[in-house]
């Protein structure tokens, strides 16, 4: 690896467009298919030039049909292809789910092995603004139930690139989230080859005090929460978990056993969640190093109002990040 790196600022919607890029100029058996991908360049403009460089039988629009375009990828896999298919949102996804759940996970142990599924489903996750209940949902934690699957959800451009390219070249069914909000984010990518392990979770922020566990757009809130305790005097370790399928459970650990206080930080609903899972692992393998019960923080148990004072009051922010600090650090709010 050369000693120095040269960094581009760069939209993570161009992260995403040139680990797709790269990776099907690397392999002839990749394409892209979903709504708008190809003529209109993606919807949040993704997929951007792709079609001009690698044609129609490659960039792919389609028809507004879900469970068709995906059932069309998961076959192709078995044809010897390595399909990614874009969903303008994975409320969308709920149309093609069983193309997921039914076949892209399982086709390897029902054909015993015979058949590989190398595919990538992508798009945005979770809430936008003003879209309402059908359109506001995070689906992190019902695709990562599912044995077979591997979830990614990025929270940057350099992780959101690495990451992509590492789900192309996965040999099992990968579902990689994103977010309509971050599309427009910028950050350092390094410009040459580059690959990020699926399953390897960061500490964004190093501290001794509390850890604070996040994933996606929502871990900005972390973030800004970080920097506002940390002029009190309270020094908080930040982890992305970047994979939430297969998790990272050892990061964690190390950390709430330096920490010995653990809040999390999810945009879904209260029940069933990935900080639910976390939770329980953490009790149940490390329990003795806790010094408070663990906080964990998640939007409101109703569906996503379209009302903006609405919406503010659903959505968790620094403020909750703050509180449920002091919580377990037994301080006054």
């Amino acid at each position: 690896m050369p000693k120095f790196i040269l960094m581009r600022t760069i939209q993570f919607r161009e992260a995403i467009c040139e680990a797709m890029t790269e990776e099907m100029r690397r392999d002839e058996t990749i394409f892209l298919m979903g709504e708008e991908v190809a003529e209109y360049n993606g919807a949040y403009k993704a997929s951007k030039g792709m079609l001009d460089e690698f044609g129609e039988r490659r960039i792919i629009d389609t028809p507004i049909s879900e469970l068709g375009f995906a059932g069309i990828g998961v076959g192709s896999t078995m044809t010897g292809n390595r399909p990614i298919i874009e969903f303008m949102t994975f409320n969308f996804a709920l149309v093609g789910i069983d193309q997921i759940i039914n076949n892209a996970a399982k086709i390897r142990q029902m054909s015993g092995g015979q058949f590989p599924c190398p595919i990538v489903f992508r798009g945005p996750t979770a809430s936008a603004g003003q879209l309402a209940a059908t359109h506001s949902q995070a689906f992190e934690s019902w695709y990562a139930n599912c044995p077979g699957l591997k979830v990614i959800v990025p929270s940057n451009p350099y992780d959101a690139k690495g990451l992509l390219k590492s789900a192309v070249r996965d040999n099992d069914p990968v579902i990689f989230m994103e977010s309509e909000q971050m599309y427009g984010d910028k950050g350092e990518v390094p410009d040459g080859e580059f690959t990020l392990p699926i399953g390897v979770a960061e500490i964004k922020r190093t501290g001794k005090d509390v850890t604070i566990v996040s994933f996606g757009k929502i871990i900005k809130e972390a973030y800004k929460a970080a920097d506002i305790l940390a002029e009190e005097g309270i020094d908080s370790e930040v982890i992305d978990l970047r994979t939430i399928r297969p998790m990272d459970y050892n990061t964690i650990l190390e950390s709430v056993k330096k920490t010995n206080r653990l809040v999390i930080l999810e945009e879904s609903w209260p029940f069933g969640n990935i900080s639910t899972e976390i939770t329980f692992q953490v009790q149940s393998q490390i329990f003795d190093y806790l010094d408070a019960p663990i906080e964990k923080i998640n939007t409101a148990d109703t569906p996503a109002p379209y009302s903006p004072v609405l919406l503010a009051e659903w959505l968790p922010n620094y403020n909750d990040v703050i509180k449920s600090v002091k919580k377990v650090m037994y301080l006054p709010s």
